[in-house]
């Protein structure tokens, strides 16, 4: 069996026709395919790697094998994809398979000896190609609503041989859509000082004009010097309202192409440069993602094609001309953008002195802060470009801008805290501070002698705080002392209230026993098909911790059959 698949491995994927297929990977599901997320579509820090199918709002449908394959790796978490299958093809490509409630028997059974054998719910497995073997329409899972999953659906993806998502409907994958993207706002930005829209040297709303055919305008603009433009735009599919991505963005200027923006095909590496792409300040203040029609230093997307003079537009005194962009779904549906811009110099602009921090921000080097009992490290290229970065420390309170500059890398923040009493060191951590009320929210912090040190890779507040209540427990679907004979669960919920659960631990008569941890629910689910309970009388203890050490002993007796 395993000579055999490499040949059929090797002789399919040397002798491939297309580098995308058509009619070699089914629907994944049974079910009429509608969307929720379309591929590359915009999100936090990053492109969407797959499609997210919606699946009826609810778990448990029949999740099939796109193509034969082998099951080659599989990964179960908390967060992230939650239960994950990925399944390697002959003809070299990679199925993904993400959020699922659970996998078929034979995967299940192989994750849950794994499982088992390392003592953790949280795996990370390689199967061999000949350990699951799979053919194509064998259901392979269920689907679910496991990991960072905002409702049932199924995440579906297509890699190519090194490990870069992309888009499946390129492989033959159908959705129904026949409506033209929509145009929701559009903005024009002057490069420089030397360059203004509208009188102004700022980013520059411009005041947008539907038209019958589906189409876009916008009044013509004076403006002089680089100029470029960004939008706000979506898709809808016939079969939901859910507003999703584009497939392609071109702009043009007097004819010429001066932009491309092709969302096919992306590499893990470069998705964060997504926050190089948008408008990140607009985003992090207003929620609203304007793509920028142009590329500032540090943007190297690979999806970005037939730019011209880095997308910026020359506008020269006493001319008229005309910026029209286009955008496009991936079934071909396709709306047309015209801006209309007459060269003419600016009035004179009278504008307020600008109050900058002092402290000054050199992107290509590694910066140093140091406040009282705080010191922040950037590395070398954390940031895009130079700036002034607003920095002070007061009560331990850390005060690093706002977060509104995109970050390359992680930087450290570090805290010496020996003015502290000893009793009181073990339970402080570095948090960030969010929302109105400013509440703490943990950052994974580590302790060496008297300093805490946390990374992070958003700017804004952060402050010591700590946390000396341990997280609580209690029983869901049964009571101690009881008979359990009719359950096929058992169900607790933990909770923390500040730091946050660091890790549980649960035995059956000093056994281990797998608790599945939905964070989502706050709840911890063991399954008595494991068989870990096999006498009468069974003592279950959970141990749960919190990120500073605090725990909990929750212990219980209970009778079953």
């Amino acid at each position: 069996m395993k000579y055999l698949f490499v040949l059929v491995f090797i002789s399919q994927f040397s002798f491939s026709q297309s580098p995308y297929p058509q009619d070699y990977f089914r629907n994944p599901l049974d079910v009429t395919l509608v969307l929720s997320g379309t591929f590359a579509e915009l999100r936090s820090n990053h492109f969407h790697s797959g499609l997210d199918i919606k699946t009826q709002q609810r778990t448990g449908l029949k999740i099939y094998a796109a193509a034969q394959g082998y099951v080659s790796r599989i990964k179960v978490s908390h967060y992230g994809y939650g239960k994950a299958l990925y399944i390697t093809h002959p003809n070299g490509y990679v199925s993904v398979y993400a959020h699922l409630e659970k996998f078929s028997p034979k995967i299940q059974k192989y994750v849950k000896a794994c499982q088992y054998e390392k003592e953790s719910y949280e795996v990370e497995m390689f199967p061999s190609i000949d350990e699951l073997p799979v053919t194509t329409d064998e259901i392979v899972a269920f689907s679910g609503n496991s990991g960072s999953s905002g409702g049932p659906h199924l995440h579906f993806e297509i890699r190519d041989n090194e490990e870069r998502p992309i888009n499946p409907m390129l492989f033959g994958i159908d959705i129904k859509d026949t409506k033209r993207p929509f145009l929701s706002a559009v903005y024009a930005y002057p490069k420089n000082r030397s360059s203004h829209v509208e009188n102004s040297k700022q980013r520059k709303e411009l005041r947008l004009i539907p038209h019958k055919n589906g189409d876009y305008s916008t009044e013509p603009i004076e403006a002089l010097g680089d100029i470029g433009f960004g939008v706000v735009s979506y898709d809808q599919q016939d079969l939901a309202n859910n507003k999703n991505g584009l497939s392609n963005i071109q702009a043009f200027y007097n004819g010429n192409k001066s932009f491309e923006m092709d969302f096919k095909r992306f590499s893990f590496d470069e998705t964060r440069h997504l926050n190089r792409y948008i408008d990140y300040e607009i985003f992090k203040e207003k929620k609203s993602r304007i793509q920028k029609l142009f590329v500032q230093s540090g943007n190297t997307l690979s999806m970005l094609k037939d730019v011209d003079n880095n997308g910026y537009i020359k506008v020269e005194d006493s001319t008229s001309s005309l910026y029209k962009v286009r955008l496009r779904d991936f079934k071909g549906n396709e709306s047309w953008l015209s801006i209309p811009v007459k060269g003419k110099p600016a009035k004179e602009i009278l504008e307020a002195p600008e109050l900058k921090p002092s402290t000054y921000i050199f992107a290509d080097q590694v910066n140093e802060l140091e406040e009282d009992n705080v010191k922040v490290y950037f590395p070398t290229n954390s940031f895009y470009e130079d700036f002034h970065i607003d920095f002070s420390v007061r009560n331990d309170t850390l005060k690093l801008h706002r977060n509104i500059i995109p970050l390359i890398k992680s930087y450290t923040i570090t805290y010496d805290i020996k003015n502290y009493a000893d009793d009181q060191k073990d339970k402080l951590f570095i948090a960030s501070l969010y929302g109105y009320y400013q509440k703490p929210s943990y950052i994974s912090t580590k302790r060496i002698g008297n300093l805490l040190s946390a990374r992070t890779k958003s700017l804004g507040t952060f402050a010591l705080a700590r946390d000396t209540v341990s997280p609580t427990i209690k029983a869901v679907n049964f009571q101690s002392g009881k008979w359990l004979s009719k359950l096929n669960h058992l169900k607790v919920k933990i909770d923390d209230d500040l730091s946050g659960i660091s890790n549980y631990r649960a035995t059956i008569n000093g056994q281990w026993i797998l608790m599945e941890y939905d964070y989502k629910k706050d709840t911890l689910t063991y399954d008595f098909e494991d068989g870990i309970s096999t006498t009468t009388e069974n003592n279950l203890k959970i141990i749960v911790t919190d990120n500073v050490g605090n725990s909990t002993t929750f212990e219980t007796t209970f009778y079953r059959k």
